[in-house]
């Protein structure tokens, strides 16, 4: 089972903003959960993945996600049980519930539990991202914004980055890391806010993983430039801002 599984203790983000794009799926089909995942990360998003119920409620309660994915059918506590126990919470992350009823009363039924949007088993991924896109665009507000430090542009839509006239390629992983930089402009970036922000829960941070990713993109973004926009803060962490000289 190749779905990234969620872990029974509570996890929180201690340095977390609402810039950086974090999604909780809770699913327990594995090839459905499995599905939704690598066409979430596609999008630059990080994205945790919970089997059961019981231990969805309590990551949903303790993280604060951007979106919450939701299927009814849980083992442990059903969906909407799940659903009602985060709005009890004073959760108000926006949340897709996946159902295979398809039920007007049943939809009914989770909207009125406190459900954002719904989507019926089977789907087509492409209405999923766009019904995700949405809901984030809702809460997030001006997340869909041009992003600008010097000459260096990135699109959120098109997911297109450029610096001055040149289009430099990006991996998924690239983007998400140089997103959340341009969206933190100035500010020190820790290893583990990095990790927390563009990886998700298994994410290993003991490993260079983030050193070297960071030198992928001083290649992709700085190299050529007179400018560089990337600088490690010794003893800290990473920034991207444009200094004098």
């Amino acid at each position: 089972m190749d779905n990234h599984l969620c872990h029974s203790r509570p996890f929180r983000h201690p340095c977390y903003n609402n810039l950086a794009v974090r999604i909780l799926i809770v699913e327990d089909e594995p090839k459905v959960a499995s599905f939704i995942r690598r066409a979430l990360e596609e999008e630059s998003y990080a994205v945790d993945v919970c089997p059961d119920g019981i231990q969805g409620r309590d990551l949903a309660s303790e993280v604060d996600y951007d979106l919450i994915i939701l299927d009814l059918m849980l083992p442990g506590l059903p969906g909407i049980d799940v659903l009602k126990a985060v709005r009890d919470a004073k959760v108000a992350t926006p949340i897709l519930i996946l159902t295979a009823r398809s039920r007007v009363d049943q939809r009914v039924k989770g909207l009125d539990a406190g459900a954002d949007d719904y989507l019926t088993k089977p789907f087509a991924i492409e209405e999923l991202i766009a019904r995700a896109r949405a809901l984030l665009r809702r809460a997030g507000g001006d997340t869909a914004s041009i992003l600008q430090i010097d000459d260096l542009i990135l699109n959120p839509i098109s997911h297109e980055v450029t610096r001055g006239e040149q289009r430099i390629d990006l991996t998924s992983k690239e983007y998400a890391l140089l997103e959340y930089m341009m969206r933190n402009e100035g500010r020190v970036l820790t290893r583990p806010m990095i990790a927390e922000h563009v990886w998700d829960l298994d994410f290993d941070t003991f490993t260079n993983v983030i050193d070297v990713y960071i030198n992928y993109l001083r290649n992709k973004i700085d190299r050529g430039h007179d400018r560089g926009l990337i600088h490690t803060v010794r003893g800290s962490g990473y920034t991207l801002k444009l200094t004098d000289g």
